[in-house]
């Protein structure tokens, strides 16, 4: 009996995967337990696993193919029996009685309802333009032309990541340097010389000619594409400023000083300088409420618990994980959540649950350990604040009674929403910051 290979749902966040490589090919013999083939999320990568045995009957999408979660994928079964009962099209999500999902055998086949999404779009009578269907809704509400966009999928067809970096790449320009863009295959960069910083056809025409000897091109990933989107998104989408200030730092260079000897001798666990931050940012969370919630346009989500995102460096990009919860934790229980959830991101198995912007109430960007003095770090959407710590820096202080000292400061950005927080408030919640961490009173 044949059958289907769904596309997994990971997590409720992620719509669609893209299938990076193929272990099986039509006609192949399965065993259960086989990789089938690899795919990706914007943030992590997976494998799917038979869950029955046969050949491989049919394949329903290529290498580099967007797919829907939940859509059937290919065909396990006996050689000759007929497919005409399966298709690719999307399979909705029902509920058993129990809650729990049905996705596969049977029950999978049975909650087929929609038809077949066509994935070609004519643009025009002179030809036919590839596009998935996310792609072209992408498109639509960016009011994006898909005529000039080359697209990455199998045979050229445009997939949502050429959407996106189309989104986040362009500029404002005149129609002449649009009509020169078009024609002359030039690139329109974010700003130009015209009124307004508009990309006038002159900026265009003046690029310098660019030669294979002194360049190399290199094609941005699937998660390259959707951080740029995504921080051009909220750039565009929001009304973003700074504020900057410092903490004495000898308070929390004295508790990490009491760790690491803690550490040293195996009484206690790792706690760093960022750990030990971000407990005091929580702290004052909970004393500034409007800072721990989400913008919506027309209203405010507040949150009664804050759950923390931590921005992560990693091979494949910049990842935002997030600790659930985490003003119910000890400092201890915070820094190993923390370092697990910044390890499951380098490793690239982390939930991706744990990785939708709406998943946490508010972010922390820590430079500090790349000597960086002062930045300007980006909202993470539809979260309304996100703090950047700087490295800390000695530099001379009254000390009172005419007294001269250096002492160690820590930088701390706060960038806001200014749609949902004014600057008195903001420059509030910064300052409560600064206090926790020059009066931090934990228990090592």
């Amino acid at each position: 009996m044949a059958n289907p290979v769904i596309m997994p749902r990971q997590g409720q966040s992620v719509e669609s995967c893209i299938i990076s490589n193929w272990n099986k090919k039509e006609g192949d013999q399965v065993k259960k337990g086989d990789i089938l083939f690899s795919y990706e999320t914007d943030k992590a990568a997976f494998e799917c696993e038979a869950e029955s045995e046969g050949v491989l009957l049919k394949r329903f999408f290529a290498e580099g193919d967007e797919v829907p979660v939940l859509k059937i994928v290919a065909v396990i079964g006996n050689p000759g029996e007929p497919l005409d009962q399966f298709s690719d099209a999307p399979i909705t999500e029902e509920k058993e009685q129990n809650g729990e999902e049905v996705r596969n055998g049977e029950e999978v086949r049975n909650s087929l309802e929609k038809p077949a999404i066509q994935v070609a779009y004519t643009a025009s009578a002179g030809g036919e333009i590839k596009i998935s269907p996310r792609a072209r809704i992408k498109a639509r509400d960016f009011g994006i032309s898909i005529a000039n966009i080359a697209g990455s999928g199998p045979d050229g067809r445009i997939i949502e990541q050429d959407i996106l970096l189309a989104a986040g790449s362009r500029g404002l320009s005149t129609p002449l340097a649009k009509a020169v863009a078009s024609e002359g295959g030039k690139f329109i960069p974010l700003q130009g010389t015209g009124i307004g910083n508009r990309v006038t056809a002159n900026d265009l025409l003046s690029q310098a000619p660019r030669t294979g000897e002194e360049i190399e091109i290199r094609k941005l990933s699937n998660m390259r594409k959707i951080i740029a989107a995504k921080m051009h998104e909220s750039l565009q989408n929001s009304a973003q400023l700074t504020h900057h200030t410092s903490a004495d730092a000898r308070k929390l260079l004295e508790l990490r000083k009491q760790v690491k000897e803690a550490y040293e001798k195996g009484t206690s666990g790792n706690i760093t300088i960022n750990d030990l931050v971000c407990y005091a940012v929580i702290r004052a969370l909970q004393k500034h409420p409007m800072a721990n919630c989400h913008f919506l346009g027309d209203s405010l989500r507040l949150f009664k618990k804050v759950h923390l995102g931590l921005a992560v460096d990693t091979e494949r990009g910049l990842m935002v994980p997030v600790v659930k919860n985490a003003d119910n934790l000890s400092i201890q229980e915070l820094a190993k959540q923390l370092k697990s959830v910044a390890n499951s991101c380098k490793k690239g198995n982390v939930n991706p649950e744990l990785l939708a912007s709406e998943a946490a109430t508010f972010s922390v960007s820590n430079l500090g350990a790349y000597g960086v003095e002062l930045f300007t770090p980006v909202i993470n959407l539809p979260q309304v604040a996100i703090l950047g710590v700087n490295t800390i820096i000695t530099r001379p202080t009254d000390l009172g009674n005419g007294v001269l000292g250096f002492v160690p400061f820590i930088g701390l950005s706060l960038t806001y929403d200014h749609r949902a927080l004014d600057g008195a408030p903001a420059s509030a919640f910064l300052r409560e910051i600064r206090l926790e961490i020059e009066n931090l009173d934990v228990t090592i």
